[in-house]
């Protein structure tokens, strides 16, 4: 199985963020890789996985960093895919990385997502995909109806919650 998707983060402390963007691929069968890729620890590793992803069969890079966040600039910097950052809370609640992924000079863009927002980043991924894979975008259209039903079915829990002035 080829991955279509590459999940790359600055360290592995990051993997709690991160495995929500996993969590989502898999639920929508798309294959991916995961690896822990440093912008300032192994910038040579970084670009030779940028400007080889391609040609492994990658379709959208998922970049997740915190602090400095460098990471999916860099990356973005190397290959012409598509690159999703993830700001990862590590400092000042996440505004750092924020600010560091989704402010790129022209011409170097990274899409990206709320902080620790992995979970739209696998999403989003999942429909850059989809627009040319009908089976993927049906399996989405499918997994955004059951979000759909999982409000419906908890604002009918909430109303059975009883206080003494809730009307």
């Amino acid at each position: 199985m080829t991955p279509l998707v590459s999940i790359i983060m600055g360290s592995t402390s990051d993997l709690p963020i991160m495995e929500e963007a996993a969590k989502v691929l898999n639920e929508l069968h798309i294959p991916f890789e995961m690896n822990a890729l440093s912008a300032h620890r192994t910038p040579e590793k970084v670009e030779e996985f940028a400007r080889n992803a391609h040609s492994k069969g990658i379709k959208v890079i998922i970049a997740g960093a915190g602090m400095a966040a460098h990471l999916p600039g860099v990356i973005a910097a190397f290959t012409a895919l598509p690159v999703i950052g993830v700001p990862v809370k590590s400092s000042f609640d996440g505004m750092d990385s924020l600010l560091a992924i989704v402010q790129m000079p022209p011409g170097i863009p990274v899409a990206t997502v709320a902080v620790n927002g992995a979970r739209n980043a696998g999403i989003l991924a999942a429909q850059m995909i989809s627009i040319g894979d009908a089976e993927l975008f049906t399996r989405l259209v499918a997994f955004k109806e059951d979000l759909k039903k999982k409000i419906i079915q908890a604002n009918e829990e909430l109303s059975k919650v009883k206080y003494e002035f809730k009307v």
